[in-house]
C-alpha cells in the first residue's frame, strides 16, 4: 500500500513510523531485527530503510596506500525486501542521486517493482566527505527534482532509452524531504520552498522533513508550504538527542537550530544515560504537541537503536 493510501485509510489518526540504517558490512542483519521488534507494538504501516552513498577508504598494500571507492552499508533494497516478508509491513527505501548513474537508478526501481515495493524516498544526497559541495555522479542526476522527474516517467512507462507499450508499469508513490530550517545550501527559506514546490509539481507525493527541535519551524514551514500551493502530506521527522555532542553534532551536520532550554538541559546532565532521559522527554513533549495539532504520522529517525524511540511512542501512542 501507498504511503499517501495509509494515511487516507487512517481518517485523521496520527500513524507511527520510523527509519533505520542498513547495517555495516559484515553485520548479521539479526541485530537490525532485534531493534524493529520492540517497535512493532505501535503498529508502523510502512519503515524507511536509508542508503549510503560510496565513500573512499584507504588500503595498505605493502606500505603504499591504495584508494578504493566502496559502499559500508550497502544492502537497503535486501533489507526492505527482508522486513516486508518478516513484519508484512511496507517499506520505503531510499533512493539517492549522488553516487548512482540514471541507469542504475532505473535498475534499482524496477527491482522494487518486481518485489512489490511501491513507495521511494527520492533525495539528492550529501556531497562526499572528501567533497565541498555536492558533485552528481557521472551519469546522474544533479537535483532531487530530476531523480522525481525520471521515476514520474518510469510510472508512465517511459524508461531511460525507450517508451515500453505495457500494462505493467510500476506506480511509484515518491516522497520526498522538506527542511523547516531551509537546506543548508538554500539562499533563503523561500527560495528552498519553491524548490520543494516544483518537486510537487513533477510528482512527489509527500513530504518528509529534516529533523528539528523547534514545533514552531515546523508550523510555520507548513503554513508557508500552504500559502505556496503545496498541498501533499507533510510528515514531521524526529529524532530525540541521546549523547551530549549531538549539541555540537546535529547543528554542524544539518544546520539545524536547538532551543536554549533543551541545550540547558542537556548540559546540566552528568553522564550520557541522563541526555537520553533528557532527548526522550524532550521528544514526547514534541510528539504530543505535533499529534494533538493533527500531523499525519509522526515520523522518528532511529538510527538503528530502538530503546529511546520506543519509550517516547509508549508515551504518544
Amino acid at each position: 500500500m501507498k504511503v499517501t493510501e495509509h494515511i487516507k485509510k487512517a481518517k485523521g489518526e496520527t500513524l507511527f513510523t520510523f527509519e533505520i540504517i542498513p547495517p555495516v558490512k559484515g553485520k548479521n542483519i539479526k541485530e537490525l531485527y532485534d531493534n524493529i521488534d520492540p517497535l512493532m507494538e505501535f503498529k508502523p504501516p510502512f519503515i524507511d530503510v536509508t542508503t549510503s552513498r560510496e565513500e573512499y577508504i584507504y588500503i595498505d598494500r605493502d606500505g603504499l596506500l591504495d584508494k578504493k571507492l566502496t559502499r559500508m552499508r550497502p544492502g537497503t533494497l535486501g533489507i526492505c525486501a527482508s522486513i516486508k516478508h518478516k513484519y508484512d509491513v511496507d517499506t520505503v527505501p531510499h533512493v539517492l542521486c549522488g553516487g548512482f548513474t540514471k541507469e542504475e537508478t532505473e535498475y534499482l526501481l524496477v527491482d522494487c517493482h518486481y518485489l512489490g515495493i511501491n513507495n521511494v524516498m527520492a533525495l539528492r544526497g550529501d556531497a562526499m566527505k572528501e567533497e565541498k559541495y555536492f558533485e552528481p555522479t557521472k551519469g546522474g542526476h544533479k537535483y532531487a527534482s530530476d531523480l522525481v522527474g525520471q521515476i514520474r516517467n518510469l510510472n508512465q512507462g517511459n524508461y531511460l532509452h525507450e517508451v515500453i507499450e505495457t500494462d505493467n508499469c510500476p506506480d511509484f508513490c515518491v516522497g520526498v524531504a522538506g527542511y523547516p530550517e531551509k537546506h543548508m545550501e538554500a539562499p533563503s527559506i523561500k527560495s528552498d520552498l519553491k524548490r520543494l514546490k516544483h518537486k510537487v509539481d513533477l510528482g512527489a507525493n509527500y513530504v518528509v522533513t529534516q529533523m528539528f527541535f523547534d514545533n514552531n519551524k515546523f508550523f510555520e514551514f507548513v503554513d508557508e508550504a500552504r500559502k505556496m500551493g503545496i498541498d501533499v502530506p507533510i510528515i514531521p521527522g524526529i529524532k530525540p538527542i541521546a549523547v551530549k555532542r549531538h549539541l555540537q553534532l546535529l547543528p554542524q551536520v544539518f544546520r539545524v537550530d536547538i532551543p536554549q532550554d533543551l541545550v540547558d538541559a542537556v548540559e546540566a546532565c552528568k553522564n550520557n544515560k541522563e541526555v537520553r532521559q533528557v532527548g526522550v522527554e524532550w521528544c514526547i513533549q514534541q510528539s504530543k504537541e505535533l499529534k494533538e495539532a493533527g500531523v499525519p504520522v509522526l515520523h522518528y529517525y532511529s538510527m538503528g537503536k530502538s530503546d529511546n524511540i520506543k519509550a517516547i511512542a509508549q508515551e504518544v501512542f
